[in-house]
Order: C-alpha cells, then sequence, then structure tokens
C-alpha cells in the first residue's frame, strides 16, 4: 500500500521520532484531503484528481499524494492561495510543537485539513481548533476531516486576530507565513504556551510569558509558506527584497545569508548584512530569534538584548 511505504519512507528519514506522531501519520490519509492538486509544467499546470476516468491517471494522483513534496492545491488569479505542506516538514513541525495530552491548539491556516487531522489523532477533536479566512478553504476542509472521521472546531475568519471564543491556546502554529507575530497569538495564550510559525523563510518557535510577551529561536530547518492573508496593518511599510548587485553573488549563493536578509530587510543595508554575517562566521538560523514585547517586536543575532537586532514591521 502506498500510504505505508511513505510512512517507511519518513520513519526512515528520521522524521518521526515520536511514536503517537507516527500513528498519526500512518492513520491519517492524505489522499482523503488532496482529491486534487496541480502539478507544475513547462507551460502551465497539469491537474491531477481522484476521480479521472483514466485508471492511470489515478495511480499518478495517488502516487503523488504519497510523496514527501508540498502539493498546490488552490489557485485564484494565477495565484497560489493554499496548498498541502511537504510532509516531512510537517512532521517535524508537529514535533517542535511539543504537545502533550490534553492540551488545546489553535492552527493558523486549514489548508486542505490534514494537519488538523493529524492534531485532532494525537490530541481529540475538542482540543484543536483551525482558523482560515477564505470558506472556499474552510468548507471543502471540513468535508474531508468528516471524510476522514475527524471533527475539530473548524473557523471561518481572520487567523491574524486568532480566535478568542476558543481561547486560552496551550500551543499555536502557523502554516502560513507571517512578517511578524500578531499580538492576538500571544494574547490568547495561557503562560509557558508555544507558538511556532514560518517567518523571513525560517520557523520561529516562542515560548509566551504572558499576555504580552514572548521570546524564542529558529529552528534549523527552511520554511516556505502561502502568506498570511487577514487584517492590513497601518503601520506596516511594505519591504523590499534586497538588490542582489549590493553584495557579492558568490554570498547570494548560502541560505544562511538569504536568510538574514530577509530577516533583517528595510532595516539592514545589504552591505552591512554581508559584512556581519562574514564576520560572524556566517550564523546559521539557530542563532537567530525574535523576541515580543509591550513595546514592540524585534529580531535578533545571539542575545535579545545585544547590538544585532532589527524591529519587525508593527503587529496585528
Amino acid at each position: 500500500m502506498r500510504r505505508d511505504a511513505f510512512l517507511r519512507e519518513l520513519v526512515a528519514a528520521g522524521a518521526l521520532p515520536d511514536p503517537a506522531w507516527r500513528a498519526a501519520f500512518a492513520e491519517v490519509p492524505r489522499e482523503t484531503f488532496v482529491p486534487y492538486y496541480f502539478v507544475p509544467t513547462r507551460t502551465a499546470y497539469e491537474r491531477r484528481w481522484r476521480e479521472d476516468p483514466d485508471p492511470e491517471a489515478r495511480r499518478r494522483w495517488l502516487d503523488g499524494a504519497y510523496e514527501d513534496v508540498p502539493l498546490a492545491t488552490r489557485r485564484r488569479d494565477g495565484e497560489l492561495i493554499s496548498s498541502s505542506s511537504q510532509p516531512s516538514l510537517m512532521a517535524g513541525m508537529l514535533h517542535a510543537l511539543d504537545v502533550e495530552d490534553g492540551m488545546s491548539v489553535l492552527e493558523i491556516g486549514t489548508g486542505t485539513g490534514w494537519n488538523a487531522a493529524l492534531l485532532s489523532h494525537r490530541l481529540g477533536d475538542d482540543r484543536v481548533t483551525t482558523v482560515d479566512l477564505d470558506p472556499d478553504i474552510t468548507e471543502p476542509a471540513r468535508r474531508h476531516l468528516a471524510e476522514a472521521g475527524y471533527r475539530p472546531v473548524v473557523v471561518t475568519g481572520d487567523g491574524a486576530r486568532g480566535c478568542r471564543s476558543r481561547a486560552p491556546f496551550d500551543r499555536i502554529i502557523a502554516t502560513c507565513a507571517i512578517s511578524s507575530v500578531p499580538r492576538a497569538w500571544v494574547e490568547q495564550c495561557v503562560p509557558g504556551a508555544v507558538v511556532l510559525a514560518p517567518l523571513a523563510t525560517g520557523l520561529i518557535r516562542l515560548r509566551v510569558a504572558d499576555g504580552v510577551r514572548a521570546e524564542g529561536r529558529f529552528l534549523g530547518t527552511p520554511a516556505f509558506f502561502v502568506p498570511l492573508r487577514g487584517t492590513p496593518r497601518q503601520d506596516e511599510a511594505p519591504q523590499q527584497p534586497a538588490p542582489a548587485g549590493r553584495v557579492p553573488e558568490e554570498a547570494l549563493r548560502y541560505d544562511s545569508f538569504r536568510f538574514l536578509l530577509e530577516l533583517a530587510a528595510g532595516h539592514q543595508d545589504p552591505w552591512d548584512a554581508y559584512a556581519l554575517w562574514r564576520r560572524e562566521d556566517r550564523p546559521a538560523r539557530t542563532r537567530y530569534g525574535v523576541t515580543v514585547g509591550p513595546d514592540g517586536q524585534w529580531a535578533w543575532l545571539d542575545d535579545p538584548g545585544g547590538p544585532h537586532r532589527w524591529p519587525l514591521p508593527g503587529a496585528w
């Protein structure tokens, strides 16, 4: 069975060290949540779907559903607005979330519903809330979840605002990219909670101190997600990509340098960023962190109070 082979591949790669998550991946069928998806070709996208009348096409659909790759599931006006994330990356994020029995989890970015199903398998339906802005995403996700036998709370709403009616939460996990941490997320957490979210092509893991403060470091894993869509912030200026011509081309080949450019975009001259990167011996993602406080948010290298800090855009 393709799912069994897929599970063996993830286990062999070291992606599922926790038996509880291994059981969730074994028992929650990914194909239920991706009845169709889009595969890029040279000129367009090929649509693969469960109901294709061609048996060979259906086989390609099923095989693709169990590859360790992200799957584009919803496009609008040529833009990708939803996807099923790479399974090994999802597994790593779920392990990093460090959940325990009885905890409540808020997921920002419902997507196909597969991640919510994995959480529900681990914690129980009543402990999981998932939010997405678009009813065209949440309604199919509800159907997928029900088909697979799971019924977490699925909310159609602005994920930047969290879900106050279901708060407080022990854990918040975002499956969409942010440029700063929405304050509502921190406010809706219990002290000691964990917030895990993609930021600047990395994954930031924050420990919440109270309703206004949180701090933590980036994981070592690169991560690329569809951006969070929600409440616009009046105090956020659009970030401009760093001009490649300002720094040596050699540096741009390093993921660690591109990450620094993303993290400090708009606040660090690319040449200064290059000098810092060289001086600090090409620091890996895990040396960077983020602090959320009542007076703002900032990213930092090595030390939250050290000399190398950059403000993040104003929070929601």
